[in-house]
């Protein structure tokens, strides 16, 4: 009745077909009520296989249950089953909920990263006005040209001013403007010199004078030249001196 019930088994459609194998030899067969070979020598070795696999079963659901808390720790409705049998089935179901959530997780991320795009675009067309995507691409070629020419300015005129290349550029204006300051300065001093006084007043006198004196002396000085029909300043005097 054993053998005629592991014989009902092997022989089901869903057993595996390498199972059952028929008897090469009279001696090594076991021998049924019809006197043909049973074939199930080589089944203990199977059973032995498949317990170790059993075993092996339980560890990759151990496994599969770590692996799914920390990716899914708050999707425990799979994992609350501590019976001692262990089902493909039950690897199924957690490794179907990984990678469910690991497709949503996907899907979610490409939504974003297309969204954060569409806002680093639209926020630079406002910065930048730019009205269409078309434009985009050479005011981008268009900002990064200027930013090349300010920062090469920036660099010499770090060295010129002999300032440190971390010097922000509120420094490089202030110190232009100090460098402004004293060559003003230097030019009203010059001036002053010149017109030999040191009063903003007497120097406007003084180009008031020079204003209402030079157009006169220089209309005598162009009639002198056309009556003694010569055309330098300095060929005046001699030119005087022959009419004596």
């Amino acid at each position: 009745k054993v053998l005629s019930h592991i014989d009902s088994i092997l022989q089901s459609p869903r057993a595996p077909p390498s199972i059952f194998r028929p008897s090469k030899g009279p001696v090594q067969n076991y021998i049924k009520e019809n006197g043909q070979g049973c074939g199930f020598e080589h089944l203990p070795l199977t059973i032995e296989m498949w317990a170790d696999q059993l075993i092996a079963l339980k560890d990759l659901h151990r496994s599969l249950r770590k692996l799914s808390l920390e990716l899914l720790p708050w999707n425990t409705k799979h994992l609350q089953d501590n019976r001692e049998s262990i089902r493909v089935e039950d690897l199924q179901l957690i490794v179907d909920a990984i990678l469910e959530e690991l497709e949503h997780k996907e899907k979610n991320s490409q939504t974003q990263s297309l969204q954060t795009l569409s806002a680093i675009v639209s926020h630079f067309q406002k910065l930048f006005d730019v009205n269409s995507l078309n434009g985009v691409y050479p005011r981008m070629n268009e900002v990064y040209t200027k930013l090349g020419e300010m920062t090469n300015a920036m660099r010499n005129l770090h060295e010129l001013l002999e300032l440190d290349s971390s010097a922000p550029p509120t420094v490089v204006v202030d110190t232009v403007g100090k460098l402004c300051d004293i060559i003003n300065k230097n030019v009203t001093e010059q001036v002053q010199q010149l017109l030999g006084t040191q009063d903003i007043h007497s120097i406007i006198n003084k180009l008031e004078e020079h204003e209402s004196f030079f157009p006169p002396f220089q209309a005598l000085i162009q009639d002198l030249l056309c009556l003694l029909e010569i055309s330098n300043m300095d060929d005046i005097l001699p030119a005087v001196q022959n009419l004596k």
